[in-house]
């Protein structure tokens, strides 16, 4: 019973961490290409995940939830970068910072006046319901799974979009010079807007696929935008590669101290003081861990430009 808890732990570090990528990946991109320190990404999640439930209940289908919260996302992407962001790229980042905050609370304020205060809950669609053994004695929601699938299906679909493609090219180059990009007759505000638009649509997948897990309620995407920025941190700022590895090992980090380390405190103190010193360890986890990082790689693990 405790390998098999172990691994169901691991499963659910690996689900947490999963989700963790598809938000810091669009984080990663804004940042490390335009030098962009967006805030207001954990409302983009947010909107996908409130416009995709709101459709999955009015048709009463998941599946056409789910084009409608990435539709919803990229929209409201491509309306803030044109109208506030687009403002802020020559501005220093005190001035983003300001800017982007002032975005949650424009976003949040909206959200309330179209779909109101009260939390919304999304259903799982009969056909991802039930369990699947994958050991003997270990049953994992299928549901689950699919986020884990989908997960890894996006960062290989995006490790090879920013490698293999043309597009790739054009976002790397400007990464790195964007005058010479603008020289070459590339509209780099147009390429701008399209990366602005991939992070967001990748945060509506996140916001709508943890719909069915969490409550979707106003305020949600800042409560995991603060542990998305550590995983961008520690993996490198502007690297998929580096949000992906620190996502996943992130993820499993936090759900194993949040599960394990009150247990293991119970050995040596009283379960009062167990679980109230546990609960704050685990809550520091990967704020630890990220500040070890940045004491031996100041620049992260994998760096875009390492």
């Amino acid at each position: 019973m405790n390998m098999i808890l172990v691994f169901e732990q691991l499963l659910n570090g690996l689900q947490y961490g999963v989700m963790l990528f598809l938000l810091a990946a669009g984080l990663t991109l804004i940042f490390g290409i335009m030098g962009i320190i967006n805030l207001a990404h954990g409302s983009l999640y947010m909107v996908g995940a409130f416009a995709g439930v709101w459709v999955a209940a009015q048709t009463g289908s998941f599946w056409l939830g789910l084009p409608a919260a990435l539709a919803a996302a990229a929209l409201t992407g491509v309306i803030i970068e044109a109208m506030v962001i687009r403002r802020l790229y020559d501005r220093d980042h005190l001035e983003q910072v300001l800017a982007t905050f002032a975005l949650i609370l424009v976003c949040n304020e909206l959200i309330v006046i179209v779909f109101g205060r009260q939390p919304r809950f999304a259903g799982i669609p009969d056909s991802l319901t039930g369990s699947v053994e994958l050991l003997p004695g270990l049953f994992y929601p299928l549901y689950r799974l699919i986020i884990i699938a989908v997960g890894m299906l996006v960062a290989g679909g995006l490790y090879l979009f920013i490698n293999r493609t043309r597009v790739g090219m054009l976002i790397r180059a400007g990464s790195t010079d964007r005058e010479m990009v603008r020289a070459l007759g590339v509209d780099i505000r147009r390429l701008y807007t399209a990366v602005f638009a991939l992070g967001a649509v990748m945060a509506g997948l996140a916001g709508y696929l943890a719909a069915p897990l969490f409550a979707v309620q106003v305020g949600m995407g800042e409560r995991i935008l603060l542990a998305t920025f550590v995983v961008v941190v520690v993996g490198g700022v502007g690297s998929i590669r580096g949000a992906f590895v620190a996502g996943i090992a992130l993820g499993i980090l936090d759900t194993a101290m949040r599960a394990f380390v009150p247990g293991l405190l119970k050995t040596v103190m009283n379960n009062a003081d167990a679980d109230a010193l546990g609960t704050g360890l685990a809550s520091m986890g990967i704020y630890l861990i990220m500040a070890l990082v940045l004491l031996v790689k100041p620049r992260g693990l994998l760096p875009a430009k390492g």
